[in-house]
């Protein structure tokens, strides 16, 4: 068996590799093998033999609890330690009981630190903007910190009560307005884990040649946290990438000493020379200027919660979370896993009628981070001549104009003939 090792910084692939997957629960059955036929011909279509996956499944959610008694298994986890590169369906979180997200647990077991997603529309689909194709964004999302940490404690609880009392007692907080019915959570946002994040998005900035990044926050009203989120990233880029970047901060410290004028001389020679500028904008605002003028963003870099919202509200401005891929990767260890960004619609199971394409586009986000561009540049055109001829499940076909309605099988078939 040949695993994907690390080196010196670079992934290694060899040309089997053991690739593990969770097929999902849910419609996870269904898009998982439907994807892995896509990809295997892509693949062998291009490398000709010469280079194929070896597709290794490994247990979770459901699946897993009816066969071992366990949501999420410690062989699977193994599995995703070893191999470095894995790919998931959607995952039912067990409700009242077990883990309290699977796709959480995953992320933190293996500090899969950046949540990556990018958006793009595709000429054909449906969407609710009248200028889709100016929205080609990319969302780097930090995974392991803010809210999704879990650290929460339930009103009426002998722990919150603990809590209380320090807050109260220790540390003077007296703005709690009803003490004896809150519940309370914890909002860690540390240095290390924003300049991980920023440093990830301003690198692949840089290698795309991309003309922003855009730290997203709440700084205005979160001082410490999101407000250290903006202060931390803007410093990253200062002291690391002094040359490779122009900061917003750095402008308006110009304006300010010396004027507008010489501010923006500055800010033009620097784009000019192809810097990437490093800019904030706050969350509600950013939420709109998506929907008014997308084309001034490119690269996202942003916390949790707060990417949470932006990656549906982007996928729904080009036609949808249905073809919404996307990753989580820890670039220090090169662990990643590529997943559906949806849920397992349990209403459509076994109807033959998902959309695959979330979980496709995943894959190909997979090939070009093992350096198979070329496997992923394939399925991606396929998927454009379908979508620009009308082509697409049910979920999207029906918004087409023109649209023809394809089964998951029907749709699967037409990809793999149009590689």
């Amino acid at each position: 068996m040949q695993y994907i090792t690390r080196q010196n910084g670079q992934l290694i692939v060899p040309d089997h590799p053991v690739i593990p997957f969770i097929e999902g629960d849910g419609i996870g059955k269904e898009i998982s093998l439907h994807v892995q036929r896509i990809v295997d011909n892509a693949v062998d279509k291009v490398f000709q033999g010469k280079r194929k996956i070896e597709w290794k499944e490994v247990l979770a959610g459901e699946k897993a609890f009816n066969k071992v008694g366990s949501w999420l298994p410690d062989e699977t986890m193994d599995a995703f330690r070893s191999c470095l590169v894995g790919i998931k369906g959607p995952l039912t979180t067990p409700v009242g009981e077990g883990i309290r997200s699977l796709n959480v647990a995953l992320r933190q077991e293996l500090d899969l630190y950046v949540c990556l997603r990018p958006v793009r529309w595709f000429k054909g689909v449906s969407t609710p903007l009248l200028h889709p194709e100016k929205v080609h964004v990319t969302i780097f999302r930090e995974n392991t910190e803010d809210i999704y940490a879990g650290i929460e404690w339930a009103a009426g609880t002998p722990e919150l009560e603990k809590v209380l009392k320090f807050l109260q007692e220790e540390m003077g907080v007296g703005k709690i307005r009803f003490p004896e019915t809150t519940s309370l959570g914890v909002k860690p946002v540390s240095v290390e884990g924003t300049e991980r994040l920023v440093r990830a998005a301003i690198e692949y900035a840089l290698k795309h040649r991309l003309p922003s990044v855009t730290l997203v926050h709440k700084g205005n009203i979160m001082k410490f946290t999101e407000g250290g989120f903006k202060k931390w990233g803007y410093a990253l880029a200062e002291r690391e990438f002094p040359d490779q970047t122009f900061t917003e901060h750095i402008f308006n410290k110009i304006k300010a000493e010396q004027g507008l004028e010489k501010a923006v001389e500055v800010y033009n020679h620097a784009i000019e020379s192809g810097k990437v500028f490093i800019k904030d904008v706050i969350a509600d605002a950013f939420l709109q200027n998506t929907l008014l003028k997308p084309e001034e963003y490119s690269v996202i870099a942003t916390l949790n919660l707060n990417g949470d919202y932006i990656s549906d509200q982007l996928a729904a401005m080009v036609g949808g979370i249905g073809i919404a891929p996307g990753a989580n990767i820890n670039y220090h260890t090169g662990h990643a896993i590529f997943e559906a960004t949806h849920g397992t619609a349990p209403d459509i199971v076994g109807k033959d009628k998902a959309n695959p394409c979330s979980m496709l586009l995943s894959a190909v986000m997979m090939l070009e981070y093992m350096g198979w561009q070329e496997a992923g540049d394939l399925i991606t055109s396929a998927l454009e001549t379908l979508f620009e001829n009308g082509y697409g499940t049910s979920d999207l076909a029906r918004f087409m104009e023109n649209g023809k309605p394809l089964s998951t099988s029907e749709f699967s078939r037409k990809v793999i003939e149009n590689l």
